[in-house]
């Protein structure tokens, strides 16, 4: 009689790690594409998570989130990584004028103890997908940026964390009486992160 075996995915700390550096790297570069802080010809159209997705050529921008993305792996190795922030600023004022924030938590058994938990590979792809579709619609909930705009990226880590000498300090570039909206979720059953984006509230919704 034949039988049938069935495959689970197995999820390790390094393999999570890698996941959500991977996820930040591509929601960096579509956050950029989509809030219009690069032009539109500087990206490259590629399939990811099974959607188009926009990729930066702009070679300081490419070197920057891969030195982000490879320090991020390190920190999410060893549970020290609490959140990370993009932020967006205007190019001539400074103001901050949105923050991307993805929370991390990390199951502190995984770190300690070396295990590795089991979730299919699809079930995380189709969370990361409803993140990736909220940030590529982002233009109907979100403000217009009518102006020249830069960007950071903030870490939030253990206050143990050895910082290389390429970070340094920041103040946590905070937005007055901000809107909020929280997007989705994805979850490794290593790492979780949550999502949400604040920004500036335009006068004539204070009224």
């Amino acid at each position: 009689m034949a039988s049938k075996t069935v495959a689970k995915d197995i999820i390790t700390l390094r393999g999570s790690a890698a996941i959500v550096s991977e996820f930040f790297g591509y929601a960096a570069n579509s956050i950029l594409y989509n809030r219009g802080v690069y032009s539109e010809e500087s990206f490259v159209k590629v399939k990811k998570y099974g959607l188009p997705m926009l990729l930066t050529q702009d070679e300081d921008v490419k070197k920057f989130i891969a030195n982000l993305n490879s320090q991020l792996s390190e920190w999410l190795e060893a549970g020290k990584l609490q959140r990370i922030v993009l932020v967006i600023m205007s190019k001539s004022s400074g103001e901050v004028l949105e923050r991307w924030n993805f929370s991390i938590e990390t199951d502190g058994e995984v770190v300690e103890k070396g295990v590795s938990k089991e979730k299919s590979d699809k079930e995380i792809m189709r969370e990361i997908q409803a993140i990736m579709r909220q940030i590529a619609s982002s233009i109907t909930y979100l403000p217009c940026l009518d102006e020249k705009c830069v960007f950071d990226v903030l870490a939030y880590t253990d206050t143990d964390v050895a910082v290389p000498f390429t970070w340094i300090e920041s103040d946590p570039k905070l937005i007055a009486n901000p809107q909020m909206v929280k997007l989705h979720s994805f979850d490794t059953k290593i790492h979780r992160v949550d999502t949400l984006v604040s920004y500036k509230n335009d006068e004539w919704d204070e009224q």
